[in-house]
C-alpha cells in the first residue's frame, strides 16, 4: 500500500506517532533514560522550532502533539528526533539496524477545540490506558504529564557523540557526562488554549489528570485486574515483543463533526491533485512545475509520494 502523501496546512496540529520494529521495547525505561528522550527532543526543537504541546514514550511507541510550521519542518524534526533515539536505544540494548518500522505517522488534529482536547487526553492517558500503572504521572519513563502538572521545566540532556568521537580521533576518552549538555525543553498549551493563562491551563491538566485516574481504578475493578508496576516495566526484556497488539487503520484527520472531516478531505483530494499535476510538469521537463504549498517535490528518478 502506497504511503498517503505528507500534507499539513499551514499552522495546524499535529499528532506524530513512531513504532518501533515489530513492536519490541526498545524504548523501555531505564536509568537516565528519560532525561536522554527529552535532550533529544530539545536539541531538535532548538534546531527547528516547533511547538511542542505534549509527549510520551512507552516501551515500543511514542507520541508528540506538535504545532510545526509546515510539513518539511516537522520531517526534518522527525529525522533529527528518531536518527539520535535509534542510536541512544540502541546503544543501551545492543540493537543493530533500524530501530523503527516505517516512517513516522503524522495526523492533521482540526482547529475544534474538542478535537484538540481529546488528544492531548488521549496522549495523557498513556501508561494508565495500557494497565501499567495506575496514573499517567507514575509511568517512569518520558511523559509530559508530571510536568504539565506541576508547571514545571522539562529537563534533559543531550550527549553529544560527535564530541566523543572527535575525542577518540584524539586519543582521548570522553565520558558521557563531559560530552553532555543540559536542555530545557520548550511545551505550550494546544492551540485552543493557547489563550489561557499557565495557572489556568496546568488547573485544567490536574482535572483531566484525575479524571484520567479515576477511570483508570474504576476499569481495574471492573475487571478484577491491577496495574503491571513500575518493578515489572523496569525488568521488561528491551528485545521481547508484546504478546498481542491492537491496530486500527490511522484516519487521515482527527476530527469533532462530519463538516469539518469533510472539508479536510476535500482539501487534501486538491493538494494529491495539484501534487500530481506538479510531478507530470516535472517528469515533462519543466524548470518550474509549481508544486503546492508544503509539498515535497520528489527526486525526477523517483516515484513520487
Amino acid at each position: 500500500m502506497a504511503r498517503r502523501l505528507r500534507f499539513i496546512p499551514e499552522n495546524s496540529l499535529v499528532e506524530v506517532t513512531a513504532r518501533t520494529v515489530q513492536g519490541r521495547f526498545l524504548l523501555k525505561p531505564g536509568p537516565g533514560w528519560a532525561e536522554v528522550f527529552v535532550g533529544i527532543l530539545a536539541r531538535a526543537q532548538e534546531l527547528y522550532p516547533i511547538r511542542l504541546h505534549a509527549f510520551v514514550a512507552l516501551s515500543n511507541h511514542f507520541h508528540l502533539l506538535a504545532s510545526p510550521d509546515d510539513a518539511q519542518q516537522l520531517a526534518a524534526f522527525m529525522r533529527h528526533v528518531m536518527t539520535n533515539l535509534s542510536k541512544e536505544a540502541g546503544r543501551r540494548h545492543g540493537w543493530h539496524g533500524p530501530l523503527f518500522e516505517r516512517r513516522y505517522q503524522a495526523i492533521v488534529v482540526t482547529g475544534e477545540a474538542y478535537a484538540q482536547v481529546e488528544r492531548l487526553t488521549y496522549i495523557l492517558r498513556h501508561g494508565a490506558k495500557e494497565g501499567l500503572v495506575a496514573r499517567p504521572e507514575e509511568w517512569p519513563g518520558p511523559h509530559c504529564a508530571r510536568a504539565l502538572r506541576t508547571g514545571e521545566p522539562v529537563h534533559g540532556v543531550w550527549i553529544s557523540r560527535t564530541a566523543q568521537w572527535a575525542a577518540a580521533n584524539r586519543g582521548q576518552r570522553l565520558s558521557d557526562e563531559e560530552a553532555s549538555t543540559p536542555y530545557e525543553l520548550q511545551l505550550e498549551p494546544p492551540p485552543c488554549w493557547a489563550h489561557w493563562s499557565p495557572d489556568r491551563y496546568r488547573r485544567q491538566i490536574v482535572e483531566l489528570l484525575e479524571q484520567i485516574a479515576r477511570e483508570t481504578a474504576e476499569r481495574h475493578r471492573r475487571e478484577a485486574t491491577t496495574p503491571l508496576g513500575v518493578a515489572a516495566i523496569l525488568a521488561q526484556d528491551p528485545h521481547a515483543t508484546p504478546s498481542s497488539s491492537k491496530r486500527a487503520p490511522a484516519p487521515l484527520v482527527h476530527a469533532a463533526s462530519r463538516k469539518m472531516r469533510r472539508e479536510f478531505y476535500a482539501m487534501y483530494a486538491a493538494f494529491v491533485g495539484a501534487f500530481y499535476e506538479a510531478v507530470e510538469r516535472l517528469q515533462a521537463g519543466s524548470d518550474n512545475p509549481k508544486f503546492p504549498a508544503g509539498a515535497f517535490a520528489p527526486p525526477l528518478q523517483l516515484a513520487p509520494g
